[in-house]
């Protein structure tokens, strides 16, 4: 089986193809063939070592995130995957690698790929709908009326953040460069802040919730704009004592995590504003109401551009540039 594999952690260091055997297949696995890989900057992230303290890999590692393909043998206890069927999944954090031909996932974290969708379509979704789905619905809890500002609304997160967001029945709000204002406007954006000409924090106000995929420096503006009992949400971090409970990390990391999140955590707290860092969880009963929302017409990918697998390494440099429009996906068969 090929696979790109990182052999020890540099930053924008190249993967290496390599020959390997296919992954054991447990007994609640469905062994999947992979036809396309989602490319995401949790990639880029992990090969630069970025996440080695909470997510402690053991080298050389497949990489990859996001998966779609087909079924092709299933583990002695899995009854609701057959082999034949087309799939889609964000593996769990501690299996990941769809940079290969292959990749066995745990039957509680797949789901059936959405019929109106390519399989390159469907590797763009897993990981950035279940990021949208788990901070917007599961932690945010958001509702008619609510008004929530999602920044980045171009990235992979954001423009299907913005989609399920107007979904919920909230008030959108995003910010864009200049070329990037039509596409989140024509994904459901209320409002949007061309971040090269205006400050957001200085424009909006009175939002309920606020996701964040950007630096501390845009985390601390968007205090100004939470009402007080609002949600500030990252996926970007700093982590906080939560996130470290809930990975089990050891006592040392937790308050590492805690001194980290240290700054955020005060300030929010004196404006009655809640802070959590999110690292979105596999979770394929999630991605299952995902695909409805896909297959209704509520949600849609938006693909920027397709590379071919040997490529893999310049897919994940042209992600690294931060330019892309939604998602960058490998095609592997």
């Amino acid at each position: 089986m090929k696979s790109f594999l990182i052999d020890r952690y540099t930053k924008r260091g190249e993967l290496r193809l390599g020959e390997g055997p296919e992954p054991e297949l447990r007994d609640n696995d469905v062994m999947v063939e992979i036809h396309a890989a989602g490319v995401n900057p949790l990639d880029n992230k992990i090969r630069d070592g970025e996440f080695k303290l909470i997510l402690p890999y053991r080298l050389p590692l497949a990489l990859g995130n996001d998966v779609a393909g087909i079924v092709v043998r299933v583990g002695a206890k899995v009854r609701q995957f057959k082999a034949g069927d087309a799939v889609y999944a964000r593996p769990a954090q501690d299996r990941i690698g769809t940079f290969a031909e292959y990749i066995a996932i745990d039957e509680a974290d797949l789901a059936m790929k959405p019929s109106n969708l390519t399989m390159e379509e469907a590797a763009s979704i897993p990981l950035v709908a279940l990021t949208a789905w788990q901070a917007l619905v599961e932690r945010a809890n958001v509702q008619k009326g609510h008004k929530v500002l999602i920044l980045a609304g171009s990235g992979g997160v954001g423009t299907i953040a913005i989609q399920l967001a107007k979904h919920l029945g909230a008030h959108v709000a995003t910010t864009a460069s200049t070329a990037n204002i039509a596409l989140v406007k024509s994904l459901g954006a209320d409002v949007v802040i061309d971040y090269k000409n205006d400050d957001f924090e200085r424009v909006l106000q009175g939002y309920d919730v606020v996701l964040n995929s950007l630096e501390k420096e845009t985390l601390e503006k968007s205090l100004r704009v939470l009402k007080p009992g609002g949600k500030l949400i990252s996926i970007s971090g700093p982590p906080d004592p939560d996130f470290a409970r809930q990975n089990g990390s050891g006592w040392l990391l937790q308050l590492v995590m805690r001194l980290l999140s240290f700054g955020i955590r005060r300030q929010s707290k004196r404006r009655r504003i809640s802070y959590s860092f999110l690292f979105m969880t596999a979770n394929g009963r999630q991605l299952g109401k995902i695909t409805s929302l896909i297959e209704a017409g509520v949600i849609r990918p938006v693909l920027d551009r397709v590379f071919p697998f040997e490529r893999t390494n310049e897919a994940l440099d042209y992600v690294e540039t931060g330019r892309a429009k939604g998602k960058v996906v490998v095609t592997v068969k």
